[in-house]
């Protein structure tokens, strides 16, 4: 799969399930289970709104991260990885 020039940048996430950093174009790489528990991180830093007060960074990153996590899962479901 082409990784856009964007996702590209060092936009990164330290994920303490994977117990590691994902950079944004690693997630087009990660086995399903592995991009999975991302998406379960970073959709719990999303949910709980005292993490935007407390790391606003983390909590925009964790945006990012979650938004293009959801739409590889989806890509690989449409083609049946």
């Amino acid at each position: 799969m082409e990784i856009p020039p964007q996702e590209q940048t060092r936009k990164w996430f330290r994920s303490h399930l994977l117990g590691r950093e994902v950079e944004l174009q690693d997630l087009y790489d990660l086995p399903q289970g592995d991009l999975d528990l991302v998406m379960a991180e970073t959709a719990e830093i999303r949910s709980d709104p005292d993490n935007r007060s407390r790391s606003y960074g983390r909590w925009c990153t964790a945006g990012y991260v979650l938004e293009l996590a959801k739409i590889v899962d989806s890509r690989r479901m449409q083609n049946g990885e």
